[in-house]
């Protein structure tokens, strides 16, 4: 990926923000790293760094590229968040998705959502039960740890609806009994941006529910050639056999505690409002984004601080999680997208517009 952040504060958005890119996370534990003032950290992160490195060499076994998917579905993890994947077909977004819950000692399921399914389908039903004379309550696939909602556009508003509470309040409540969700509880939903016809928009209020949005684009040519290179001589992929189950749900709930005891200064946390703020007062936005938003980012930023190997945050890490975050939750007014303008551009723009804090 790229250099490592060498000074507090700083930020590569100062004078080009759509060149800003990501610093490396430096999770290579067996390799001392030199002792300077961002690495007196008075939290130990080893449990995060070990956790990410496993669950990426597991993936890695079979995805090549891809590295920044894989690290955003990670953090949103740990921060209790769900993610929405968007992209072409043909980019892995399903097999990365299978990949990294197979690396998790949790259970899985997978569920399909087309025009006809409906929320039952989903959440579960009560069913009369002949030999007892009561009514018994069958969980739905959505009843996991990992659950992967493939094509999630696919299914009409009536069918979304029903992960709105299970989504926010890992709950699920049918004729009056509620029902809470196993820890951990995440959900990966994938969409096709291109196909139109049988698909439905997803609500704003069922986009608002995912931390983050992450835009899947294609391998460059050399990532095309190691692909070819690894399949030529396995049609079937067999190779996603070798992904073996290296973390628990307590490994997650260890990383979680730690991300959350990672310090972000007041400064900081005026810099996140300040972003949010200005989405709600853009003359380019028709909606601006929420509260939630807000903490979305403040934990994002966490976890990928935590990720790199420091127990505080920096500036870099909220630009870094600002787009994942806001491009699913803003709209553009008509006039900015018949421009051809995108949520990101938009977002770029907030960012450079407001002072970085020091």
């Amino acid at each position: 990926m790229h250099d490592e952040i060498n000074e507090l504060g700083d930020s590569n958005l100062d004078n080009n923000p759509e060149q800003y890119v990501r610093p490396e996370l430096n999770l290579n534990t067996s390799t001392p790293v030199p002792e300077s003032p961002w690495n007196r950290n008075s939290i130990n992160l080893n449990k995060v760094a070990q956790v990410v490195d496993k669950i990426k060499a597991e993936v890695s076994k079979v995805i090549i590229g891809q590295t920044e998917m894989v690290e955003l579905l990670m953090a949103a993890m740990f921060t209790g968040g769900h993610v929405l994947v968007e992209g072409v077909p043909g980019v892995a977004k399903t097999l990365a998705s299978k990949l990294l819950a197979q690396s998790f000692k949790v259970d899985y399921s997978r569920i399909q959502f087309t025009p006809d399914l409906m929320p039952t389908d989903v959440v579960g039903t009560t069913i009369y039960n002949l030999q007892t004379s009561k009514f018994t309550f069958n969980e739905g696939p959505v009843f996991s740890n990992i659950v992967l909602i493939d094509e999630i556009n696919r299914a009409p508003a009536k069918t979304q609806s029903a992960l709105f509470e299970v989504m926010e309040e890992y709950q699920v409540t049918i004729d009056g009994e509620t029902y809470p969700m196993a820890y951990p509880f995440f959900v990966i939903a994938t969409q096709n941006p291109i196909e139109q016809e049988g698909t439905y928009k997803l609500p704003e209020a069922q986009l608002d529910r995912f931390l983050f949005k992450i835009n899947v684009n294609y391998p460059n040519l050399e990532e095309e050639k190691l692909i070819l290179q690894r399949f030529k001589g396995d049609f079937k992929m067999r190779q996603k056999a070798n992904v073996l189950p290296v973390c628990s749900a307590e490994d997650v709930k260890e990383c979680q505690e730690l991300i959350e005891k990672v310090h972000i200064k007041d400064e900081l946390l005026d810099y996140i409002a300040a972003i949010i703020h200005n989405t709600r007062n853009n003359g380019d936005l028709f909606l601006g984004a929420s509260p939630r938003a807000s903490l979305a980012i403040m934990k994002a930023s966490k976890a990928v601080a935590a990720m790199a190997g420091r127990d505080f945050v920096t500036p870099d890490d909220i630009q870094y999680v600002a787009d994942p975050v806001l491009n699913h939750r803003i709209i553009l007014t008509p006039e900015r997208e018949m421009e051809g303008y995108g949520a990101k551009d938009v977002v770029m723009d907030i960012i450079k517009k407001i002072e970085v804090p020091r």
